[in-house]
């Protein structure tokens, strides 16, 4: 958050047109185009023009930020040099912040808690590229390089040029280096537009003369972004729009001499890896940084031929638009920080060169290193199954032969652990539980379960093999083995066994270890089995187990890719044994009880098998059918996945989505769809992660049961690779060249479950069983650190607004939803008081781009669209289009958390809807003209929000205007109506309804075009109908013709304006528009009523129009209507006008130089209960987006602006900050600008 309101209003670039308004800042979220670090204690951001100190010792939170360059964005920090040891008593820091034209020097002080500006913010004429501190007879100096190909000195204390010098070869400069510790003996470094770089000496000039170049470097075939020099070693590092990072050979440059370094300086190396254009480069001993546009941050092993020994991912796209390396020490770790051009930021902890060595064998590399396993035993390993803590190295590796033996890789040693009979040879199916055990390995005691070709299953304890017990799963074959962990007290040592045999029948056993006088022994109890719904493939793939008060359920996935819920009431679960229940003809009793037949084979292992009674126990209701089933829900490839976390379900499959489900009153309901990331198809699990909460944290979440959706990343097969895929952030965390999906596996993730990059993967391939290597960091490490959550990498489109949560105070959040161009939907809490964002959910439904957003709220079932109450939970349907003619619905239900006060986000799928899949649906259509894949929605409107569906319009870029009804409860779209009249696209569209005291309602639509011209459609008629809309009670033509704009009209605000008092027949309708011309427009349109009811006929009379013809200096993309008659417009000029609509026309009331770029939406509220004279009073709020998000306070300034800020922060004094304008001309000390 920025400074206080009247600071804010000045160092935003407030424009004051009227002292009626002012506009201040209250959150920013921007691409971060600047970072340093301070030492090993603090890091140094610019986003935007705000300055943010983050302390990395406490929890590396912000601990401050000050607005320091107006309208400029911070490009560059350069903190002081410290001379010597640092002084404990005197613990402040300067540092020099620089951005387009301008520079400004700071002073960061009370344990980096506090930043003031040391005199004024000095303005150059050009821009600054590089400032670097330079040291002078009186004090430090400044050094500047500009950005065409010159340089001078600064004083800043007084703000005056001391010194200008510029290059002979004055050519535009993309990124320069200034080097040297005074300005005699500096050197400067430039990256040209001619793809070369230059060197020359500033100090070396002659009085009134320029300086030649002295050093030529080509090479590149691109720009050269950013430049990086390390003296020790004489390296120069230049990274290019070639996507290339050359590393130059060039020797001493800026020493004492003022020498250029080498005369013949080479190019040492050149490192590509980069997938796109490198924004960044940094240098440290033996090691080379760079970032780019493709959002990776490669670390290079020189040492190691320059391959890439790390690759740092975390930024959801859009790439990285500022890196940073801490100094370190030596073999001492080093801090990495990145900044995206999704306004996140990223902290890293690298190790020394020792390490990162290792790092490059086993780490985060997109090349992981195999480790054969060397298995040695009689024929060909088939499966593979891992048991014990972490990877693979501290724990068991069990694997299947088709020998029918099992063999178990412990301590870097093969063993035979068991020896099957021939009904186990050429077919196995295996499946290992860990489960706790005694001794030195309890950590690692395993149960081992085989299905054969005829009915067998054998289980037996991996530390005693000859304790094992077989049992009978019919007489056929067994398609598969599934474990599942039991939920009860004393259940540690055991767990649930099922068995799919043949006809869909599936054997459940609960089977537990237990410690004898003997040894380890197993413990079996039979249970009912289930029965599987006929179909093709009628095994099981996955199941899990709930219990609940009123009976177990079992939520089981299936071959056919069905999911299947089975109810287990309380008198029909088998009674679990008690603690003196050892003796043998009690086992013998229980189990003739239940029809088994027990035997010994001629191996000493109990044999436990079943009466043929299979087909009969069907049909006598002996088995367990299930109650409720989605068929086919994951396609026709099958389940491979089911788990339970706080009452909700997560399933994934081979058709590429993971689903989230819950149980509810009708059985099994699918609350949304996951998908993974393109071309990811064959998903195999779901790995939540846990977040290390602390005591206060993990008493203030959810109760079990609350149904609040837990973080998740997914495992799959892509391609060749086994992948570890990050919904929300959009990276994979792990990829491993393992040859596809079809082999035996089995991934061991991290001990804490947060680092899933850090995992191994153990596979079979070519009867070879292969690992591979994990690394050896500590999570803390290994990953990274979010210090600042980013949004939308490629720029936000839309943004709506959903309402408000929480308490009063610094407990209120107001709860937003973006649409961007990287296809995804996400849902934020904004904080005003504090200025802190938080990413809810992240929803990547769409196949293309987010065009257009609306939202319904609603309370119990009713509408509530008027209100903004200050509750503790909120619904809303939202409704989000865009590219490829796709509309998603969603119920999105937000909740409040007391005593942490971060709201939490459950997301359900209502419906989808896409125009070609309609067109594919149709029976006729061969008769009909195919929708257009490339067609979109542009924008999109409520209608009606009735309590059965909802009214939609939307304007399509086909040129049609089409109006669809959404259904919650049907759980669909239906397309009514749609209208070809502007043969054109359709830019924008609005709807406004009439109504008068009797409850009669009129409702109109709007819609604008690219010729300039907005319709006018009664929609009246379908909106009150009592019976389903139909398109038969659509208009045909529109009712009125409006022309505007002098090309396409981009958005529309629409409201009713009184008549004022006598005037009952008729009303009158505010149209305004802002179109590609810049214009502004308002429409003034008579509704003039035939009768004495608003339902019966009407008249409509364009009564005035006002426009601005230059309303913004670019298209004018969004406007709003904060109050009747008080406008708020954007444009990509970045400017924010507030516009006054009189009886005279318009009036500007305020504008803001906005720091977000591309402006493409706007939103705005006023908080609830508040009201005053010019409609918002003191709560007004703006939200606008495009390259990043900022929210503004619209206030009431009636006391000519001079009211007292009443927030923590220090206010400007007397109108307007003090700035200095510096002249290039001015070389002496005494020449002073004003």
């Amino acid at each position: 958050m920025l400074s206080g309101a009247v600071d804010e209003r000045l160092s935003a670039g407030s424009v004051s047109m009227s002292v009626m308004m002012a506009i201040e800042t209250a959150a920013l979220v921007v691409p971060v185009t600047a970072l340093e670090f301070l030492r090993e204690e603090c890091l140094l951001t610019g986003e935007g023009p705000i300055l943010t100190v983050y302390r990395l010792q406490s929890q590396s939170k912000a601990s401050t930020s000050l607005s320091v360059l107006l309208n400029y964005r911070i490009h560059g920090i350069r903190p002081k040099p410290q001379t010597g040891d640092r002084r404990t008593s005197d613990p402040d820091d300067e540092v020099v912040v620089f951005g387009g034209k301008a520079v400004r020097l700071l002073r960061l002080s009370a344990g980096g808690q506090r930043l003031e500006p040391l005199g004024p913010l000095m303005e150059l004429p050009d821009w600054a590229l590089d400032v670097r501190w330079v040291s002078g007879e009186k004090g430090p100096l400044l050094g500047v390089a500009l950005a065409h190909n010159a340089a001078l000195l600064l004083d800043p204390v007084e703000g005056c040029v001391l010194a200008l010098c510029s290059c002979q070869e004055g050519c535009l400069l993309y990124s320069a280096l200034l080097l040297g510790g005074n300005w005699e003996d500096s050197v400067l470094v430039g990256g040209t537009v001619f793809n070369q770089l230059v060197l020359w000496r500033p100090g070396g000039a002659q009085p009134g003369g320029k300086a030649p170049v002295e050093r030529r470097l080509p090479g590149h075939s691109g720009v050269i972004f950013s430049l990086c020099y390390r003296r020790e070693t004489g390296w120069l590092a230049s990274a290019s729009d070639d996507r290339s990072v050359r590393v130059w050979g060039v020797g001493d440059l800026g020493g004492v001499g003022g020498g250029c370094g080498d005369p013949s300086p080479t190019c040492l190396r050149v490192l590509y890896g980069h997938q796109a254009r490198v924004f960044s480069v940094k240098l440290s001993p033996g090691r080379v940084y760079s970032a780019g546009e493709d959002g990776a941050c490669l670390l290079w092993d020189w040492g190691g031929g320059g391959r890439v020994a790390r690759t740092l991912k975390g930024h959801r796209s859009g790439g990285v638009r500022a890196l940073a390396v801490s100094e370190g020490g030596d073999g001492q770790d080093r801090w990495v920080a990145t900044g995206g051009a999704d306004g996140g930021i990223r902290l890293w902890r690298v190790g020394g060169e020792e390490e990162e060595k290792g790092d490059a064998e086993g780490g985060q590399g997109d090349a992981e290193i195999l480790v054969d396993l060397g298995f040695q035993g009689r024929g060909v390993p088939k499966v593979v199954g891992v048991v014990g803590d972490g990877h693979w190295i501290q724990g068991r590796v069990v694997v299947n032969t088709d020998h029918g033996e099992v063999y178990l890789y412990e301590g870097g040693r093969w063993g035979l652990l068991w020896e099957g009979g021939p009904e186990f040879q050429s077919y196995c199916v295996m499946e290992v539980l860990r489960v706790r055990g005694w001794g030195a390995s309890a950590s690692r005691e395993g149960l081992c379960a085989l299905g054969s070709l005829s009915g067998g299953v054998q289980v037996f304890p991996l530390s005693q093999p000859g304790a094992g017990v077989l049992l009978r799963a019919g007489p056929g074959k067994v398609h598969s083995v599934l474990w599942v962990k039991g939920q009860a007290e004393g259940q540690g040592r055991g767990g649930y066994l099922l068995a799919s045999g043949a006809e869909g029948l599936v054997h459940r056993w609960q089977v537990e270890v237990e410690m004898r006088d003997t040894g380890l022994a197993l413990r079996v109890e039979p249970l009912r089995p289930l029965l599987l719904p006929p179909c093709a493939k009628r095994w099981l793939t996955a199941i899990v187990y709930l219990n609940r008060p009123q009976g177990a359920l079992w939520v089981c996935g299936d071959r056919r890719g069905s999911l299947l819920l089975f109810e287990e009431s309380e008198h029909h679960q088998e009674k679990k044994r008690g603690a003196g229940e050892e003796h043998e003809d009690e086992e013998r009793g229980r189990e003739a009880h239940n029809g088994l037949v027990e035997s010994h084979d001629e191996k000493g292992d109990v044999v436990v098998g079943e009466e043929d009674e299979e087909r009969e126990a069907s049909r006598a209701g002996l088995t367990l059918q299930p109650v409720s089933s989605l068929f086919g829900v994951h396609g026709k490839q099958g389940v491979t996945w089911v788990s339970e976390h706080r009452g909700l379900l997560y399933s994934a499959g081979r058709d590429g989505c993971v689903r989230v489900l819950r149980v509810g009153p009708e059985g099994l309901e699918v609350l949304r769809v996951q998908r993974a990331c393109r071309g990811m198809e064959w998903l195999e699990r779901v790995l939540l992660l846990e977040p290390q909460d602390s005591e206060e944290e993990q008493r203030a979440q959810e109760p079990e049961g609350s149904g609040k959706e837990a973080r998740f990343v997914i495992v799959g097969f892509h391609s060749v690779h086994f992948v570890v895929w990050d919904p929300v952030r959009q990276e994979k965390l792990l990829s491993v060249p393992c040859g596809g999906g079809h082999r035996s596996w089995s991934y061991c993730p991290h001990q804490d479950g947060l680092s899933m990059g850090q995992g191994a993967l153990v596979f079979i391939k070519q009867g070879v069983v292969l690992a591979s290597k994990p690394s050896g960091e500590a999570p803390s490490r290994a990953g990274s650190l979010d210090l600042r959550q980013g949004l939308h990498g490629r720029g936000v489109g839309c943004v709506c607004r959903l309402g408000v949560v929480g308490e009063a105070g610094e407990g209120r959040w107001e709860v937003l939803v973006t649409g961007g161009e990287d296809t995804s939907l996400t849902v934020l809490a904004v904080q005003p008081q504090t200025g802190a964002v938080r990413v809810l959910s992240v929803i990547t439904d769409h196949i293309s781009n987010v065009r257009t957003l609306t939202a319904v709220k609603r309370l119990d079932g009713r509408t509530d669209r008027g209100t903004d109450e200050q509750t503790e939970s909120l619904s809303a349907l939202l409704v989000s289009a865009g590219g490829r003619a796709q509309m998603q619905c969603y119920r999105l239900l937000i909740g409040g958390n007391g005593q942490l006060g971060l709201p939490s986000c459950q997301v359900i799928q209502v419906a989808s809807h896409r125009l070609d899949d309609q067109w594919e649906r149709m029976r006729n259509r061969h008769k009909t003209v195919k929708m257009d894949a490339e067609t979109r929605y542009m924008s999109i409107a409520v209608v009606d929000d009735g309590t059965e569906s909802v009214l939609l319009a939307l304007a399509c870029s086909d040129g049609a205007v089409r109006l669809f009804s959404v259904s919650e409860l049907r759980g669909k779209f239906e397309l009514l109506w749609e209208s070809f009249h502007h043969e054109r696209c359709v830019l924008s569209i609005a709807p406004c309804s009439l109504e008068d005291g009797h409850g009669n309602r009129r409702v109109f639509l709007f819609s604008a075009a690219t010729d300039g011209r907005i319709a006018v459609w009664d929609m009246s008629t379908v909106a009150n109908s009592d019976k389903p809309p139909t398109a038969a009670l659509a208009p045909t033509s529109p009712c009125l013709t409006v022309p505007a704009h002098q090309s396409g009209v981009n958005t529309l605000a629409v409201w009713e304006e009184g008549l004022g008092a006598g005037h009952t027949d008729g009303a009158r309708i505010a149209l305004a528009s802002g179109g590609d011309d810049g214009q502004l427009s308002v429409a003034l349109i008579r509704v003039q009523y035939q009768g004495e009811a608003v339902g019966g006929r009407y008249c409509l009379q364009l009564q005035s129009q006002w426009s601005v013809a230059l309303a913004h200096a670019a298209p004018l993309t969004a406007l709003r209507m904060l109050s009747p008659g008080l406008l708020v417009s954007t444009s990509p000029d970045q400017r924010v006008c507030l516009w006054r609509l009189a009886t005279t026309g318009l009036s500007q009331q305020g504008a803001l130089v906005s720091h977000v770029a591309d402006a493409a939406g706007l939103e705005v509220w006023i908080e609830a209960g508040v009201g005053s004279v010019s409609g918002c009073g003191d709560r007004g709020w703006v939200v606008v987006c495009g390259q990043g998000l900022q929210l503004l306070k619209v206030t009431d300034m009636e006391d000519g602006g001079n009211r007292e800020v009443k927030t923590g922060r220090k206010s400007c004094v007397g109108g307007r900050e003090e700035c200095v304008k510096v002249s290039l001309h001015q070389r002496c000390l005494d020449d002073k600008t004003t």
